[in-house]
């Protein structure tokens, strides 16, 4: 059995320990400064807990030293320090974080690593990386690449068409952060929830609208061979209105605590939902300007004997389908490892990332 330590004991860290542990392959050590959130997580006799604060480097370190590898499941604001940690701990890093900075970070540490350090190991940036890299690897020079994601309630019920399925200042940071994406072949900066577009998947319509972080590193990969690419969240129409007028209209985007507590008071969670997952790719292949397309919707249900939602299901299965492959011996010596590198037809075999597959949804609505 692997040693491993996932820091965060919120909805998404706790899918990370329970799909581990469920395989008789991970020992996991689940972290967090909460007493409360350690409590709620689900008993297991390969799962234990810890109490620590990631402001103290001492005791994280100390913590980390005897470990195969950590993952973060912490907020986006936390997680350089778990980077520096793991650094100094000479152990594998695994994170979920969107945010740009925070990446650039982890990159920058990992010159120095003697292990491997792969962020953005989530569904967007995450799975969307490599969906899309596997696409683009199909054409011999491409046009286009956009990626759509979303992770929303299978049944709204409020003006904004939205529930609350993960972590409310990672939406925020999304929401508010400057995007990349690819114009005319040169990365560049674009505002958050700017660009809307509308289109139709199973004869439901959605809006799409940029959102910070889903393009992970495949822009800078890409950079200069592709014309477009940009990345897109996928909400029910209406949705981008409203929260464009509370982050402009309101200047709630320069008091995130506010927004936060609206949020989280207002919005109900829900275990009902779907992740909406959509890519397409135009370029050209022997001679002729083709289309590839990649669409998928995954749903709640029983994963690693406990009821999850969609977005626990994408989003844990990521990070423990990355980890398996490389505890596998797949592929990777050391330092930064980006999305891109890992093969949709491994991920998609491994038993994490084979709850994508339709045949996965079906025996978890089963289940």
């Amino acid at each position: 059995m692997k040693d491993v330590m996932v820091i965060g004991a919120g909805k998404i860290g706790g899918a990370i320990a329970s799909m581990l542990a469920d395989t008789g392959d991970y020992k996991v050590v689940i972290a967090d400064r909460s007493g409360e959130q350690l409590a709620k997580i689900e008993r297991h006799p390969a799962i234990s807990t810890a109490t620590f604060d990631i402001a103290d480097h001492a005791s994280v370190v100390a913590a980390l030293s005897d470990k195969f590898a950590v993952l973060s499941a912490a907020p986006f604001h936390l997680t350089g320090q778990i980077a520096e940690a793991a650094l100094k701990a000479d152990v594998h890093y695994l994170d979920l974080t969107e945010d740009v900075a925070t990446t650039k970070k982890v990159e920058a540490l990992a010159q120095n690593a003697n292990r491997v350090f792969i962020p953005q190991c989530g569904l967007a940036p995450g799975f969307i990386s490599i969906v899309a890299s596997d696409l683009a690897s199909r054409f011999d020079s491409l046009d286009s690449v956009r990626m759509r994601v979303g992770a929303l309630p299978q049944y709204p019920s409020n003006a904004l068409n939205y529930n609350l399925t993960w972590s409310t200042d990672g939406l925020i940071n999304e929401y508010i952060e400057p995007c990349e994406a690819v114009v005319e072949g040169r990365l560049v900066s674009v505002p958050a929830m700017e660009e809307r577009e509308e289109f139709s998947l199973d004869g439901v319509t959605y809006e799409a609208f940029n959102t910070s972080g889903g393009l992970g590193t495949l822009a800078k990969t890409l950079e200069g061979k592709v014309r477009t690419m940009n990345y897109r969240t996928i909400r029910y129409p209406g949705h981008q209105t409203i929260v464009k007028a509370l982050l402009n209209d309101l200047n709630l985007k320069n008091r995130r605590d506010v927004l936060k507590d609206l949020f989280e008071n207002a919005l109900p969670a829900t275990m009902q939902d779907v992740v909406v997952i959509f890519v397409t790719v135009c370029g050209w292949r022997d001679g002729r300007y083709l289309q590839e397309t990649y669409a998928n919707k995954i749903y709640a249900g029983i994963v690693a004997g406990r009821k999850m939602s969609a977005i626990q299901i994408t989003t844990a299965a990521g990070i423990a389908a990355v980890l398996d492959l490389f505890a596998q011996g797949k592929r990777y010596a050391k330092g930064f490892v980006r999305q891109e590198e890992i093969a949709l037809r491994d991920f998609l075999s491994n038993r994490f990332g084979r709850v994508y597959s339709p045949d996965a949804l079906r025996a978890r609505q089963a289940g």
